[in-house]
């Protein structure tokens, strides 16, 4: 196993920033850490790296207890948010930081500070200084400089949140490709929904200190486990049970999904279709706005009952140059989820 957390806990004061938290990431891994601000990922992948002390629980790193070593000992690589670079050391200097620590011999340093900025893509950038780097360059030496201690786990703490949406997008497909030819153990913490589902082989959902679910990125997306994941991982509708008319909404939308009397039914916009004139089973509609998306069309829809619901369908679906805001359509839900309150607690 390369890491294993077992019954973890840390509170800030009154604040319980991580709550019993259990779980194991198998060794060559990627997996993501994946929640709102204040859930607990940061300070979770804190605890795993030893930069804080757990109130309780234990911490294995590739099967020794690491849960009282010091950060040295753990043998980890931790990558920051804002890249954490030595300003006034040129990108070799900054790659080669941790190997000067350990007393490496010079050539030995070289060989190792050439073969990563090979592997990150900086081959002829040793010279320049972070300043004269793009943000994007400087988290790759960000990555080179945690690697080349041979780390037994590389920990990255949302390491693209600082870049824009295009930088984002290639890193992610970088590291996934780094991680293919490395397979170092590895956790991301990211809020990024997209972020985790493109780069993690498991994704860690966190909520309010705990653990909302743990699965593949299709499992988290297809079958999750609580109304939080289904509402933070990826776009839906969230209707009350209450608002539905009978008995033609019902038969359109619920498509025989049992539910309580008192929950919310939960839809994907992808899972919406919108018509022209009835078909089976649909229900009536009023289009509020029709937004091009390219190749798709998202639609602003308000049901009899009052509520909005928003579709995401082909555009070949409908003809959208004939349809305006105002006009009545038919909507039909292919998969609706229903969650029935838990009154255990």
């Amino acid at each position: 196993m390369g890491i294993r957390v077992a019954n973890v806990s840390k509170h800030f004061g009154d604040f319980r920033a991580v709550d019993d938290v259990s779980v194991d990431v198998e060794t060559g891994s990627l997996v993501a850490l994946l929640g709102p601000s204040g859930s607990g990922k940061s300070t979770l992948l804190r605890l795993i790296a030893g930069l804080e002390d757990t109130d309780s629980g234990r911490i294995w790193i590739t099967g020794e207890e690491a849960t009282e070593r010091s950060v040295q000992d753990r043998q980890v690589g931790f990558v920051f948010q804002h890249f954490a670079l030595f300003k006034h050391r040129t990108v070799r200097q900054n790659v080669a930081f941790g190997l000067e620590l350990r007393k490496w011999k010079k050539e030995a340093i070289r060989r190792r500070v050439d073969e990563l900025l090979e592997l990150v893509q900086l081959q002829g950038y040793g010279g320049r200084y972070p300043s004269q780097l793009s943000g994007g360059q400087r988290q790759r030496v960000a990555l080179a400089r945690a690697l080349a201690v041979q780390p037994r786990v590389l920990l990255l703490d949302e390491p693209f949140s600082a870049l824009d949406a295009k930088v984002r997008k290639e890193l992610r497909a970088w590291l996934r490709n780094l991680h293919s030819e490395m397979h170092v153990t590895t956790v991301i913490v990211t809020h990024d929904q997209e972020e985790a589902m493109e780069v993690a082989d498991r994704i860690v959902v966190m909520n309010e200190g705990r653990i909302e679910q743990i699965g593949s990125p299709a499992e988290i997306y297809d079958h999750p486990a609580t109304p939080f994941v289904m509402s933070f991982v990826g776009a839906v509708n969230v209707l009350p049970q209450g608002a539905l008319p009978q008995p033609g909404m019902a038969d359109g939308l619920r498509s025989g999904a049992a539910a309580s009397s008192d929950g919310q039914i939960f839809i994907r916009p992808h899972d919406v279709e919108v018509f022209a004139s009835p078909r089976a089973g649909s229900v009536p509609a009023r289009l509020k706005r029709l937004t091009h998306m390219g190749r798709d069309l998202q639609a602003e829809l308000q049901l009899d009952s009052g509520e909005v619901l928003v579709a995401q369908f082909p555009r070949e679906q409908i003809n959208y140059t004939a349809i305006k805001p105002g006009d009545a359509l038919h909507v039909v839900s292919r998969q609706v989820r229903t969650f029935v309150p838990d009154y255990s607690i």
